[in-house]
């Protein structure tokens, strides 16, 4: 059942608690910075929360308009869930948040890593790398990342052109950016398949 808990306190920070303070909500929003998602799409990228209580919490976002339902044209005709607007100014909220979350310890293994979380890893620690289009496919998903002026942008989807293709996993992603692995290490194990100019992706996993 949805929630209706607050903690009685006038105080902004409270308020806002009251909206997004319940257990899986701030992941719910993380998971659909980079675009809208599907409830399987949520599902999959959080799975320790449980059908009943991501439709919950669903529900009370939806509810305090921070997330809306919509549902896409034919031929997909498939419902997603994307950020409204009172949602969307939660990004450099939820993004501070992640960045003084670096500073505690890794959870146990083994830990859930989604591909939205090292996507977004990848759009906001790459700055000087050369312009560039790119095809990632991470779990089943496809994903355009493109450089350009000093900036990297994600957005869900096939690219119109690319230099070059990559499809792995989020941890392999996650690895290969912090640079704990190798993009040769990876496509020796197999862990990662390229296609196109292997030498700009690698520029762009290692800058």
């Amino acid at each position: 059942m949805p929630t209706s808990r607050t903690y009685g306190d006038a105080c902004g920070i409270a308020r806002a608690l009251d909206v997004v303070g319940e257990r899986w909500a701030l992941l719910v929003v993380r998971e659909l910075l980079l675009g809208p998602q599907r409830f399987s799409d949520l599902r999959r990228a959080l799975p320790g929360a449980s059908s009943n209580m991501l439709t919950d919490r669903l529900r009370e976002l939806a509810s305090r308009d921070v997330v809306r339902q919509r549902r896409l044209p034919p031929p997909t005709a498939s419902v997603v869930y994307e950020l409204a607007e009172v949602g969307r100014e939660l990004e450099p909220i939820v993004l501070a948040l992640g960045a003084w979350g670096l500073r505690f310890p890794m959870p146990a293994a083994p830990a859930q890593l989604s591909a939205t979380s090292v996507l977004l890893f990848l759009r906001e620690s790459r700055r000087a790398v050369a312009p560039g289009t790119y095809r990632f496919e991470l779990d089943d998903r496809v994903w355009t990342i493109a450089s350009r002026a000093g900036a990297v942008t994600v957005s869900p989807g096939e690219p119109m052109r690319a230099e070059a293709s990559l499809r792995t996993d989020p941890a392999t992603l996650n690895a290969l950016l912090s640079g704990t692995s190798s993009l040769a290490d990876a496509l020796a194990t197999g862990e990662a398949i390229v296609s196109g100019d292997e030498a700009s992706l690698r520029r762009l996993l290692e800058c």
